[in-house]
């Protein structure tokens, strides 16, 4: 039965979707010994595909596997960079960065740091990245002035943003420095740089953003030891579980 060519790749863990288009853009991919084109569909059953030369299939589908990497500040959410920039594909040994089709779950932006899930299980990226999930994000975050209860407020009951308004967040103040703020921010949703944007929006800019969790999965919890920047551990089966059931209403159904 015929599929696109970046649903199949995604399917068998080679790469997200995304990652699975851009390699094919970047011409890795042939099918049949010819150069494949984005959308092309393929028929698994007949047809040869091979990423960088090596043959690929189904039955070669690797263990499926799950990370959680405490990603540090200047570092990029994505597997290869065109200008070489370090990725958090470059902070794994290489016998989990070469050959797994690991890959990050969304993004955090190069600036930011904290909690990012890396696995090769296209399903599971596909639901938790898909625009209906509500699994909330946890950051901590450190402003500059005070905002007022009103400001918090007006952040908690949803900002406009190109046009539409975000929606509603848990925003509480943790702290209360000289010229700075640390709050806590829930989002259940990810708009490219939304917390950066809405608070500079509001008038009190981000000076660092930090996310402490992903759902109930926590960089830091009393089962585990403390995970510091760069480092990662394997989730544990509870925390797949969790993980699973809270994207499972969303249909696993990608053109």
């Amino acid at each position: 039965m015929e599929a696109r060519l970046q649903k199949v790749l995604s399917q068998w863990g080679i790469a997200s979707r995304r990652e699975a288009e851009e390699m094919i853009r970047r011409s890795r991919v042939h099918i049949n010994g010819e150069v494949a084109q984005l959308g092309q569909k393929v028929d698994p059953e007949r047809d040869t595909i091979t990423v960088d030369g090596k043959s690929v299939s189904a039955q070669a589908h690797p263990h499926l596997t799950y990370l959680l990497l405490n990603k540090p500040t200047g570092v990029l959410s994505t597997c290869y960079d065109p200008q070489g920039r370090t990725t958090v594909l470059d902070l794994l040994p290489e016998k989990l960065s070469k050959g797994l089709g690991l890959h990050p779950v969304g993004r955090l932006d190069a600036d930011s740091t904290g909690a990012l899930i890396l696995t090769n299980d296209g399903d599971l990226t596909y639901r938790l990245t898909h625009p209906s999930h509500n699994i909330p994000k946890t950051y901590e975050v450190l402003v500059k002035g005070h905002p007022p209860e009103a400001v918090l407020e007006m952040w908690r009951r949803g900002v406009l943003l190109d046009g539409r308004k975000t929606r509603p967040a848990k925003v509480s103040l943790l702290e209360s420095l000289a010229d700075k703020s640390r709050l806590e921010i829930v989002l259940q949703e990810g708009r490219n740089r939304q917390i950066r944007r809405v608070s500079e929006q509001l008038g009190y800019p981000v000076v660092k953003l930090h996310r402490i969790a992903i759902g109930s999965i926590q960089l830091q919890n009393s089962k585990q030891p403390p995970l510091r920047q760069g480092n990662y551990r394997l989730l544990q089966g509870e925390e797949i579980r969790s993980l699973q059931e809270q994207v499972k209403h969303i249909p696993n159904k990608r053109g």
